[in-house]
């Protein structure tokens, strides 16, 4: 079984996936890095080629990682706006969890960070509550499980992923 964890840039995927990775031993993988690795900044993507060869090049992550076995996949905030991302995912065994978080948090965390995330550049709250506003129902139909993660450390979050799944421990 594969965890992969979904939710807004800014609500802790990569932190909590690392964490679950550690506390669990199975292999980590960040779809982000993935694409950087494979082909470039994610900024100079999106100012050179669109959103749509962004979103092309995820779902070729995607799909190379979704058949791995006994992983924590942290994707992009926007990743499973395609619904063959997250079929690709429950085909390949996954479990997805939505890292719920409220809006001031996202926004303190990532509210001047538009240089590396594309969709913020210049953001506003307004604009952000939007990007939210429109999200928020496609990770919750695509979840398996959503964790509410306002007010957790990283450690409740990943112990109540462990419980829910039931996850062996390293």
């Amino acid at each position: 079984m594969n965890i992969v964890l979904c939710g807004m840039m800014g609500c802790g995927k990569t932190t909590i996936g690392i964490r679950l990775s550690e506390l669990t031993g199975m292999q980590w993988f960040d779809t982000d890095d993935m694409i950087t690795r494979k082909y470039g900044k994610i900024a100079n993507i999106f100012e050179f080629y669109g959103e749509e060869r962004f979103r092309e090049y995820e779902s070729e992550i995607v799909r190379s990682v979704a058949g791995q076995e006994n992983c924590v996949i942290s994707t992009g905030g926007g990743c499973v706006l395609r619904p063959e991302n997250s079929a690709a995912f429950k085909q390949g065994g996954g479990r997805i969890v939505f890292l719920k978080v409220d809006i001031d948090v996202l926004f303190a965390r990532t509210g001047h960070t538009g240089d590396d995330r594309p969709l913020l550049k210049n953001t506003t709250m307004e604009k952000m509550k939007q990007i939210l506003d429109h999200r928020t129902p496609i990770y919750e139909s695509c979840a398996d499980h959503t964790v509410d993660t306002n007010g957790k450390s990283i450690d409740e979050v990943a112990e109540e992923i462990i419980r829910v799944f039931s996850l062996e421990r390293k």
